[in-house]
């Protein structure tokens, strides 16, 4: 009898040694999360691309680097809450891996259209201009403008904002100009310097970086088609990601850290209009 309340005893302590050892967990598990704002820090999967000149590209190194991805890293040291991971694909791809949930948001220089505010969110904090113009080779001396494109062959990339601007143009003003598709393999340049296309609508950074890396020979002409405030693009229901990347935008831009990255690596401060 004595042998079995020894045992009881024996059971009784362990039982309670185990719960005092689970509520202790539990304790410090709920320390920690309120001590992360009362839930874990969350994976968010930000799409890019590698071909985009000082924008989002691959470097000499083979790093992925750029304005975007540079200034979407310094979001990310702002929001503790969220960890930052790239995913690189074709810029035309972008649109279809956000709509699928393959990433959460896309930075890519990315210019506010109607068929994209139908389907999708854009942050409200501009992070810096982007200017479009008509790029020629520097020999073409015949095309000035837009309206001087009837008939030429002209490059832009499917689901850009350059390609929507084009094809609207070339309807309502009855230009005549031949819009080519050209996927992220196409090398455009070698095709404008060569003569295969006529013209690209891109900007003059990008102009400015292919002309000092590729000797590419190219020059912007005529007034700037759109001068568009750029943004990231998130799902409908992204609300509260929204926010806090705005949050986090206005902390840097207070900074001067967004005028720095733009000077860096657009040659100039392309954030001074907000």
């Amino acid at each position: 009898m004595k042998k079995l309340s020894f045992y009881l005893l024996l059971l009784l302590a362990l039982l309670l040694t185990a719960c005092t050892s689970t509520e202790k967990s539990e304790g410090d598990t709920n320390e920690n999360n309120a001590a992360q704002g009362g839930k874990g820090v969350q994976k968010i999967i930000v799409g890019t691309g590698t071909q985009f000149p000082n924008i989002c590209f691959i470097d000499d190194k083979g790093n992925l680097t750029g304005y975007d991805v540079e200034l979407v890293r310094a979001i990310d040291e702002k929001l503790p809450e969220y960890e930052f991971e790239f995913k690189t694909m074709e810029f035309s791809n972008l649109l279809l891996s956000l709509e699928t949930r393959k990433i959460d948001f896309i930075a890519h220089q990315m210019e506010v259209n109607s068929e994209r505010e139908e389907k999708f969110l854009f942050n409200k904090e501009p992070y810096n201009v982007f200017p479009l113009k008509v790029t020629v080779n520097a020999k073409n001396d015949f095309i000035q403008s837009i309206d001087d494109l009837k008939g030429k062959n002209v490059s832009v990339s499917p689901t850009s904002n350059s390609a929507v601007y084009i094809e609207k143009y070339n309807k309502e003003h009855n230009l005549g100009a031949n819009i080519v598709y050209s996927s992220g393999s196409v090398d455009v340049h070698n095709q404008l310097a060569t003569g295969r296309i006529d013209a690209i609508i891109t900007t003059p950074f990008a102009v400015k970086y292919y002309n000092e890396s590729n000797k590419a020979q190219e020059k912007v002409v005529g007034d700037a088609l759109l001068n568009s405030k750029v943004y990231f693009l998130l799902n409908k229901d992204e609300a509260v990601l929204q926010e806090r990347l705005d949050d986090a935008i206005r902390e840097l831009r207070a900074e001067g850290v967004i005028s720095k990255l733009s000077k860096k690596w657009l040659g100039d401060d392309y954030t001074v209009d907000f």
